[in-house]
């Protein structure tokens, strides 16, 4: 008998239990009163007990009846939120959004981007690969994530596709106790390249034996982008930071603006794209997340 129960006998059993009659319960569902009493009647018998008390004018929940109102009503609203799931697959939206994010993309601009996924895809997990260089773009050529953030790399794999997003302001810093801190002016590149220069290294093979932004023969070569920022004010080398991770400290003098000679390894800053395969181009939610960078 239990085999036999619906959707429509739930929906019927929760709007008579919310309304406190059935004739208002009628009047919710648009039928007519007789038909959900004999809905109610049938749900019963299925059941076994009465689910509600009679007796009086309005009918009221049984103690057994109460007990399965919130079963009830989990079973109808996971089923509607399966509907739901389902007519987005139908329409193409993907079942999983997962994106590889460069390091320097700024923190606050993907968090209030994430926020606006949430709320506007709550039923699509997100997943996130944060790194920088060819580990950025790795996680996209491997199949792991649709779109890629990328800054950092210079060189794209050329069956790929890129969008503009923004700009990120970057400078080259070092802490107030550094000797390159205590030149005035211009620093030299042949004085820089004296220190040790704290870099980012890339977790992937793609840009296996090539350097990007190094100027100094002495390196510190560090797979984090926070433990750079930590050596930068500890005073352990120097190095390029993207502005809106360092602005506080530049304010609060924790670390210092180096007017470094002018390199073409050294760039004032990186534009960020979005980029996809050709052959995979962005599903719905993709296509809105990337806009969402963009203006956020």
């Amino acid at each position: 008998m239990l085999e036999a129960l619906t959707l429509d006998q739930l929906r019927t059993f929760i709007a008579a239990a919310e309304e406190g009659s059935f004739s208002a319960a009628g009047r919710r569902l648009r039928r007519a009163q007789s038909v959900v009493s004999h809905t109610l009647a049938n749900l019963e018998t299925q059941v076994g007990f009465p689910l509600f008390d009679r007796s009086a004018r309005y009918p009221r929940l049984t103690d057994a009846g109460a007990a399965l109102l919130e079963q009830a009503r989990g079973a109808v609203a996971g089923m509607d939120a399966f509907k739901a799931r389902a007519r987005t697959l139908a329409e193409g939206l993907e079942p999983e959004l997962a994106v590889a994010v460069d390091v320097m993309f700024p923190i606050d601009s993907l968090t209030a981007a994430v926020q606006a996924f949430q709320q506007r895809y709550p039923d699509t997990p997100l997943r996130l690969f944060v790194e920088a260089l060819g580990a950025v773009v790795q996680p996209l050529l491997a199949g792991h994530c649709s779109i890629a953030i990328v800054g950092t790399l210079p060189e794209l794999p050329p069956d790929c596709v890129t969008d503009y997003l923004l700009d990120v302001p970057a400078v080259v810093v070092a802490a107030p106790a550094h000797p390159l801190a205590q030149l005035q002016g211009v620093v030299p590149r042949a004085q820089a390249m004296r220190h040790v220069q704290l870099v980012l290294t890339d977790r992937s093979p793609l840009t296996t034996g090539r350097d990007f932004g190094v100027l100094s023969p002495s390196v510190w070569r560090l797979a984090d982008l926070g433990a750079k920022h930590a050596f930068l004010k500890a005073g352990l080398g120097w190095g390029g930071m993207p502005l809106h991770m360092v602005e506080n400290d530049l304010k609060e003098g924790r670390l210092v603006r180096l007017a470094l000679e002018t390199s073409p390894v050294v760039g004032p800053g990186f534009a960020m794209h979005a980029v996809h395969r050709k052959e995979q181009p962005p599903g719905p939610a993709a296509r809105w997340f990337i806009e969402q960078l963009k203006g956020s």
